[in-house]
């Protein structure tokens, strides 16, 4: 596994056009976007490993064809993936038309949503459009919501990748989900 450095070093190297960079970077990136989904679906029934393997090539994709980004570190672009995978998965479900939540939606927990599976569309919208109000009021305990939720990280990844305590990831978290239930509620 390539140390947080390495991997800064390689993601700094690729903005500045380095391909090289990029061919070594290509498969550790690649193989931690797997891992993270692998943890993530683990609960989920057989057959969603096509759907989050689909997710990650089409992150993958969509990351490797952006010019002019300054990869700032690996918190940075581990953000931009969140933040990415969450954009293919709402644009997803809104696709199948679920662009807008009924009245009978049921009330979600960030806990329990599983966010691949076709059955969650509109709940994941919401939790989306209520992410994007959070982002607003808060972008780092907008950022750690992405991560936990979207990417799967634990607390200490989260700390890891934030550069913050774990302590600060556990109360952002809480009041994130306190925070995004209540918008969701007001919203329905």
């Amino acid at each position: 596994m390539t140390s947080v450095q390495e991997m800064t070093g390689l993601l700094q190297a690729w903005s500045d056009g380095d391909e090289e960079a990029l061919n070594k970077l290509t498969p550790v990136v690649y193989q931690e976007l797997h891992q993270i989904a692998r943890r993530y679906m683990a609960g989920e029934r057989a057959g969603h490993t096509l759907r989050s393997t689909a997710l990650i090539n089409e992150a993958y994709l969509r990351l490797i064809d952006w010019k002019n980004v300054r990869w700032k570190n690996r918190a940075h672009f581990f953000s931009v993936c969140a933040q990415m995978m969450r954009r293919i998965l709402v644009d997803s479900a809104r696709a199948r038309g679920y662009a807008k939540r009924g009245g009978d939606a049921p009330v979600i927990s960030l806990d329990e949503v599983t966010i691949v599976s076709p059955e969650c569309d509109r709940e994941l919208v919401a939790v989306h459009e209520a992410l994007e109000r959070l982002e607003v009021e808060d972008p780092r305990r907008s950022r750690v919501v992405e991560l936990r939720f979207f990417l799967g990280f634990e607390v200490n990844e989260v700390a890891q990748v934030l550069q913050i305590s774990r302590r600060t990831v556990i109360n952002d978290w809480n009041f994130a989900k306190a925070w995004l239930h209540r918008d969701i509620q007001r919203a329905l």
